[in-house]
């Protein structure tokens, strides 16, 4: 098969290489996917830089953790009544070295849900983190109906699905974006007020439209560069629930003034949330998929030759959309 992989840590034109390897072989519990598509995330991005210093301590690695395709082979174990079955493919690059830049991946079975007919590969690939994770940062401490939530960087990759999350979910969704095509897009996805992040004081400005009424939920996108505006505008006994910092990656937090406002920090990452979560994600992923009720951007659709393209893109921070990889 055709794969990409690196054996070493760097700039991704000098590590990445397409080669022929050899297909791998369904072990028990596990399903043999014919890659589709599969998609770029800051996660692999960082994992082929050296983020995780043991990762290549056996041997090579075939990144990324999401893809779509259809199951041509299944181990002992799973029915063969999956063979054909189109699925998408999540966390298969974690705790492991094959990952889905490949033709084939083979993953253990649950790893592989079935992709709804109404979805293309290229939104099947766009499943396992941006998804999951706004699906998890929106509903992890309850139902959202009738609150305030506030979706930062709503025209990111994760934002753009938590703003819709929350207001299928009954929410009233304010966002931030940084220029026109942004707020364009958050607006378009469900929220009913976007400011810009990167004017001084845009806290207060939410405040003006929800009439003094503070937040109650806050989805962020950079937690120790966004916290002293959140502060200012999130409730007693609020919650953020983050999935990233990148701006300022070690915070210090502001303990005392946090305490006295009884205030949740949710850490979320989509590798370790709870099997239910995962499951409960997938379900609510492939029911809203056949229904048509999400919408999609996928900014950059490259071939699989052009993966080091595709982590550059990932890497200038100018992507909105998910960067996917079309598999010949």
């Amino acid at each position: 098969m055709k794969a990409v992989s690196f054996s070493q840590f760097g700039a991704a034109s000098d590590v990445l290489a397409v080669s022929l390897l050899a297909a791998p072989k369904p072990q028990p519990g596990e399903v043999l996917v014919r890659m589709a598509s599969s998609a770029v995330n800051p996660s692999d991005v960082k994992k082929r830089a050296g983020a995780f210093p043991d990762l290549l301590d056996h041997g090579p690695v075939i990144p990324h953790s999401d893809g779509a395709g259809v199951i041509e082979a299944v181990g002992e174990g799973v029915s063969e009544e999956r063979l054909s079955e189109r699925v998408f493919v999540y966390q298969a690059q974690h705790g492991r070295s094959m990952g889905t830049a490949a033709d084939y991946v083979a993953i253990d079975s649950s790893r592989a849900p079935s992709l709804p007919a109404e979805a293309s590969f290229a939104v099947g690939a766009c499943i396992g983190i941006p998804i999951m994770t706004a699906h998890r940062c929106v509903t992890v401490d309850g139902p959202v109906g009738g609150l305030w939530v506030l979706v930062t960087g709503g025209a990111g990759r994760v934002g753009h699905y938590a703003i819709q999350w929350a207001k299928q979910f009954g929410a009233r969704v304010l966002a931030t974006a940084s220029n026109a095509d942004d707020t364009k897009a958050c607006y378009e996805a469900g929220a009913e007020c976007v400011v810009n992040h990167r004017e001084a004081g845009w806290a207060h400005r939410l405040l003006d439209y929800t009439n003094g009424q503070k937040i109650d939920r806050v989805i962020e996108v950079e937690f120790g560069a966004n916290l002293p505006e959140v502060l200012s505008c999130i409730r007693v006994g609020g919650t953020i629930a983050t999935y990233s910092s990148t701006v300022d990656p070690e915070p210090k937090l502001p303990f005392r003034t946090m305490m006295f406002m009884d205030l949740t920090i949710r850490l979320v990452i989509v590798y370790d949330m709870p099997e239910t979560a995962k499951m409960t994600a997938i379900a609510d992923t492939q029911d809203f998929l056949s229904e048509r009720k999400l919408l999609h951007r996928i900014a950059h659709a490259l071939p699989l030759s052009e993966t080091a393209l595709a982590h550059e893109l990932i890497e200038s921070g100018t992507v909105r959309g998910c960067v996917i990889l079309e598999h010949s």
